[in-house]
């Protein structure tokens, strides 16, 4: 099987201007195709901006709106599956707002929306509602690929909930800021080596309102190591997720197969 190659978008594009957040997007991707890609993975809330306070109830949108059509058209046009993270509008439930992801396949179709299930600070938990979804997947070129949000990544029981579930490839767009550096450099990797999967983290970068954004997307593979890492600044990083390595890897190291689970009840 190929591998599947992924490229991690780190921008905080600009707060609040969802058409140009669009063009950054659009640029990405076509660097992205160049470099033989076929997975874009832009950060949390790239759509809009992440410290717009009162302006995600007027920017966030049911997740069928205009932007994920305007998305759904670059992945067509580039040829790439691009996940994303916006404010997605509830359209049943009048108010309700999630901090989302939606995954859009190249042929323009939508294949996952996810809604962070663990919000993080008093901002998130002001504006947001938690999604009750922890395991949201789908199959891409062989592999199992699923989804989550930033803070979501921080809870093991998370990721070890989509490794029990069979997930490849996790896919983690993020607005990871300082002085939190060690959940990319050290939290990442383990998750990975620990639940035996490939982890996607695409960070924002920079400072934007009250919020500094450290950057250091990785692309963390089952082994512990990084196979590719940002720099603090606008990067497009690019990794290659490998199904002969991981299956190697899950047949050297026996951490699911050893689990105990009847001695973990407690944990719930």
């Amino acid at each position: 099987m190929p591998a599947l190659r992924t490229a991690l978008l780190q921008s905080s594009g600009e707060l609040g201007d969802v058409a140009a957040n669009l063009k950054v997007l659009d640029e990405a991707a076509a660097r992205a195709a160049a470099a033989g890609a076929t997975v874009l993975l832009a950060p949390e809330l790239f759509l809009t901006g992440y410290a717009i306070g009162a302006d995600l109830a007027r920017l966030a949108e049911p997740s069928d709106g205009p932007s994920s059509r305007a998305v759904a058209a670059l992945a067509v046009r580039h040829g790439l599956v691009i996940g994303y993270g916006y404010p997605e509008r509830d359209t049943e439930r009048h108010g309700v707002l999630y901090n989302a992801a939606l995954l859009v396949g190249a042929d323009g179709t939508t294949l996952a929306n996810y809604r962070k299930t663990h919000l993080y600070g008093g901002f998130e938990r002001e504006w947001f509602t938690p999604g009750d979804d922890a395991v949201v997947q789908v199959e891409l070129g062989g592999l199992t690929v699923g989804l989550m949000i930033c803070y979501d990544v921080e809870f093991p029981e998370n990721v070890r909930a989509h490794a029990l579930a069979g997930t490849d490839l996790l896919l983690v767009p993020t607005a990871l800021m300082h002085p939190a550096e060690v959940v990319a450099e050290s939290v990442v990797p383990v998750r990975a080596f620990e639940n035996q999967m490939y982890v996607a983290y695409a960070n924002r970068t920079g400072p934007e309102g009250a919020f500094e954004f450290v950057g250091l997307s990785t692309l963390a593979a089952p082994d512990g190591t990084a196979r590719a890492r940002a720099s603090r600044g606008e990067d497009l990083v690019i990794g290659d997720v490998d199904p002969d390595f991981l299956a190697a890897s899950r047949a050297g190291n026996p951490y699911l197969a050893d689990r105990r689970p009847g001695l973990y009840g407690s944990l719930g």
